[in-house]
């Protein structure tokens, strides 16, 4: 189904859905009272293309509240809870998003929002930005400005603006502290293993997990494995990184090495070929291998089907692959982010915070006057008072500066 056309039953069942969502959002419910009684965003026309949840949907709604017309399209074809896209169409938010859809259908969804001729684009993945500057040249002047919410994004859009092509002002609210700091570590640790479990339902005590990349989302996925009982293998390229995972305890090794004993395999670095063909000639039989990085290159398809006799689909989201010695090894969810296909993604109290940054971000944007090309950071005071705005939420109250201390740490003549 195209959700330009309402399915009222569908739409039910996401407006609860949202509404549970929005439940444990009170930092973008705020947000959105506030934007409802000012309307910042009035007249401006937002595209974004991200994952169509509930928790998405909730960013929707308050951009709407202040003032925006406002489209969505999925950035990833397996993501999309159909429900609340066409709860979002029924609230009057085109939504070009369905679940499974062909790479031929995401491609036009892609369109179909900057077909609407928006002023800001708001992307998971850098998508809208490459289809602008790859094939829509001529609307690039009408873009004022962008955000990005994801690792992989950000990376392209930096070497965009390294190569001196990318062509209009891009927020990084990825790289933002209340993002990556509790998004990419809390909430992918959580919902990757969440996804893996709901397709696999293995038990994670004694297993051997090898996490592929230690970023924030490595370090996520590396401490909710332990957690659960896991052995937990790291692979890195940055030696600080792979420094950081070996004092806290991990074993660190090349990949190579790291196939022969691992259980579970999980990439999280926003590159490819992360799993390839030297790795899976020498898995262990019944290994499973799942990505959570934003695109399905981590996981080289290709390499692995070329050493396969036969496929079969033992669960949903799970093929297992034999190789032409026997082994069998198995992929989740065709290599896409297992956090969302097999799962719900992030849960939405981590969301809260990355969706308030994105809300104010775009709000902040607006009021720009001629902003370079570039990749900027979140102005420092969004992101203060998303973490403000988060404790108070959650009862939290913190210490204030005294003068005295005010004047201590300002003063380079004080001494000890």
């Amino acid at each position: 189904m195209d959700h330009d056309v309402k399915d009222l039953a569908l739409a039910g069942r996401g407006r609860v859905r949202i509404e549970w969502a929005g439940q444990h959002m009170p930092v973008l419910q705020a947000i959105r009272e506030r934007f409802a009684k000012e309307k910042p965003l009035n007249g401006w026309v937002i595209a974004a293309c991200l994952h169509v949840t509930s928790e998405t949907a909730n960013l929707m709604l308050t951009l709407q509240a202040g003032g925006a017309d406002a489209s969505l399209c999925a950035s990833n074809p397996l993501s999309t809870q159909d429900d609340v896209a066409a709860a979002l169409v029924e609230a009057g938010i085109p939504t070009y998003a369905i679940k499974g859809e062909d790479n031929d259908t995401y491609y036009k969804h892609i369109h179909a929002v900057l077909d609407r001729r928006p002023a800001v684009t708001m992307d998971d993945g850098a998508d809208l930005v490459s289809l602008l500057h790859k094939q829509r040249v001529d609307q690039l002047a009408e873009i004022k400005a962008g955000t990005e919410e994801t690792t992989t994004g950000v990376i392209r859009l930096r070497q965009m603006a390294a190569d001196k092509v990318l062509r209009y002002p891009i927020v990084a609210v990825n790289d933002t502290p209340t993002k990556h700091l509790f998004d990419n570590r809390y909430g992918t640790g959580q919902s990757s293993l969440d996804g893996i479990t709901r397709a696999t339902n293995i038990l994670w005590a004694g297993q051997t997990v090898v996490v592929g990349g230690y970023g924030y989302g490595g370090r996520g996925l590396a401490m909710r494995a332990r957690g659960m009982g896991a052995q937990v293998v790291v692979t890195e390229v940055d030696a600080v990184k792979a420094l950081e995972a070996a004092m806290e305890g991990y074993s660190v090794m090349p990949m190579v090495e790291a196939a022969r004993i691992g259980d579970v395999f999980i990439t999280v670095t926003g590159d490819k070929d992360i799993l390839r063909r030297e790795h899976f000639e020498v898995m262990k039989d019944g290994a499973i291998l799942a990505n959570t990085g934003h695109f399905d290159v981590e996981i080289n398809k290709g390499d692995l089907k070329s050493l396969t006799r036969e496929t079969r689909e033992m669960r949903e989201h799970v093929v297992e692959y034999t190789l032409e010695d026997g082994r069998k090894v198995y992929l989740l969810a065709d290599g896409r982010l297992v956090n969302l296909a097999a799962a719900e993604g992030h849960p939405a109290a981590v969301m809260d915070m990355s969706f308030a940054d994105q809300a104010l971000t775009t709000e902040w944007l607006t009021k720009q006057d001629n902003l370079p090309p570039n990749v900027y950071d979140v102005p420092d005071e969004i992101d203060r008072e998303v973490a403000k705005l988060k404790l108070s939420t959650m009862g939290i109250r913190i210490d204030e500066l005294t003068p005295t201390q005010q004047a201590y740490l300002s003063s380079w003549q004080e001494g000890t």
